[in-house]
């Protein structure tokens, strides 16, 4: 019997809001939203999640949100909309915060998919205040979903949206094993898959490739898309695929690649479970390696 293949919904992936465009782009519908006595407001420490007493994300009342401030429309659930505050909260310093990682990890994934969203907008808002065309001032537009040069302010009129660096992070399988590798920055012992931005003119499979190549020597082929993640640190997709390789040679960029080795399947069973004797250290589970690993464990099961 052919097996069935599991959904991989990774952290920040599970997002269930309607995003409303229809109310975004129209000045009314949006103004009816954010007057609705029922509107929530996401509470932000800057760009840091807020907390409740149960461990979930806390919110507020959206007439509740400072008037020097505008408001993104996160999205609409049962007629109620969900609002964040952009407050100009740009870099929130080094985005290796484990122990904050670990705590989005636990929340629920329609919350985490919702602080996704808020961290990643608030910060490119926050980044984006003068026009790349014309240096002239910008303002938030549509729900927070644009900015605007404005040309009664003089402004060239050039309307800018959210943007988000596409990244492939990949396994090679050559023998029956795996390639994973480490950064200096990584805590001991811990491995992952290797990863790399797209570049322009670039296709998925084409960075998979090349990425490789050049943090690991090899050369693959039957590149296979898995899935994909919203990575919020600060604003990312991060698409895992997996390669195969005839060649098992590494030849490292050691600016980018720590050390790196193939792994078998039993080695990696036994980091993702945790085993003190195991190899390496597997990369924790709000990430999307994780997920990879898990999948490429699973095709062999």
């Amino acid at each position: 019997m052919p097996k069935t293949e599991q959904t991989i919904v990774p952290t920040f992936a599970g997002g269930t809001l309607d995003r409303a465009d229809q109310v975004r782009v129209s000045p009314d519908r949006l103004r009816a939203a954010m007057m609705n006595p029922r509107a929530r407001l996401l509470k932000l420490d800057g760009l840091n999640p807020v907390f409740d007493a149960y461990g979930d994300l806390a919110w507020g009342a959206a007439f509740e949100a400072s008037p020097d401030n505008d408001l993104l429309l996160l999205g609409i659930d049962e007629d109620i909309p969900y609002f964040a505050e952009l407050n100009g909260a740009g870099d929130a310093g080094p985005a290796a915060n484990r122990a904050l990682w670990q705590t989005l990890g636990a929340l629920p994934a329609e919350q985490a998919a919702i602080y996704a969203t808020a961290r990643s907008l608030v910060d490119w808002h926050a980044r984006h205040k003068f026009c790349a065309q014309c240096g002239k001032p910008t303002g938030s537009r549509k729900g927070g979903w644009a900015r605007l040069c404005d040309r009664e302010q003089d402004g060239c009129g050039a309307e800018h949206f959210p943007r988000t660096d596409p990244v492939a992070i990949m396994l090679s399988e050559c023998e029956g094993k795996v390639l994973l590798g480490r950064q200096p920055r990584f805590p001991p012992k811990s491995f992952s898959a290797l990863a790399g931005f797209l570049e322009p003119g670039e296709s998925i499979e084409g960075c998979v490739k090349r990425e490789l190549f050049e943090e690991a020597g090899i050369h693959v082929h039957d590149v296979r898309y898995v899935a994909s993640q919203p990575w919020p640190f600060p604003s990312s997709l991060m698409i895992a695929c997996t390669s195969h390789t005839d060649d098992p040679t590494l030849t490292l960029d050691e600016e980018e690649i720590e050390e790196a080795a193939w792994f078998t399947l039993a080695e990696v069973k036994a980091a993702m479970a945790g085993d003190p004797d195991a190899l390496f250290v597997a990369p924790p589970p709000f990430a999307i390696a994780h997920d990879l690993l898990k999948h490429w464990v699973d095709s062999k099961s």
